[in-house]
């Protein structure tokens, strides 16, 4: 063999190598991905044929992060309705959730912990409950657990108005704007929401 067919030779060699590195790394980047997939989907319910309900509707937006949050009117547990343009000049924590669904569950008393730290501070975090049996089924929830922030009836138009949320809980971060800023889906830490909330709380 002569000096090119060599050289030839350790080029392609290379190159295999490369090529094989590469489909190594590409495969471990999707496993990740799937992980985190999977994890957020054992964190989380698909929300399936529980529509929840609520009263008249009025929508602005689309949900999605970086735009101006929906505009909505829902009523509360004793079908009082509440607009959305109540909570101007606060930080919201808007919780799309469901007494059924576990993991949402288990973030509540997360949520009540927050609320009492940061009230003073500006935060009203807002459950919108997707139960089909309304109040009936969201207030012995809510009493038994000590629910000490705004629980509302969501509906089909509010949750395709947020960027038409199919697992549950996907909870919204808004600033006192009005804008959205950030969006998690499944069961979040607190230090996490703590983490986003506190700067847009100082900047009051």
């Amino acid at each position: 063999m002569n000096t090119t067919q060599s050289c030839d030779s350790a080029r392609a060699a290379g190159v295999t190598r490369t090529r094989t590195a590469a489909a190594r790394a590409l495969r471990g980047v999707a496993r990740v991905a799937l992980a985190c997939a999977l994890a957020a989907m054992a964190a989380s319910c698909s929300r399936g044929g529980n529509q929840g309900q609520g009263g008249p509707t009025v929508l602005a937006g689309h949900g999605e992060v970086g735009s101006q949050a929906p505009s909505f009117t829902l009523p509360d547990m004793d079908g009082k309705p509440v607009a959305s343009s109540s909570l101007k000049g606060k930080v919201v924590i808007l919780d799309f959730w469901a007494t059924w669904c576990g993991p949402c569950r288990q973030e509540v008393p997360d949520l009540v912990r927050l609320q009492s730290k940061y009230r003073g501070q500006g935060l009203e975090i807002v459950g919108l409950a997707l139960d089909a049996g309304g109040a009936k089924d969201v207030r012995p929830f809510m009493d038994e657990h000590d629910v000490n922030y705004t629980m509302l009836l969501g509906n089909e138009d509010v949750a395709r108005a947020y960027d038409h949320v199919q697992m549950i809980p996907t909870t919204f971060v808004i600033d006192r704007s009005g804008k959205i800023v950030r969006r998690f889906i499944g069961v979040t830490a607190p230090e996490v929401f703590e983490e986003t909330i506190r700067p847009l709380l100082a900047a009051g």
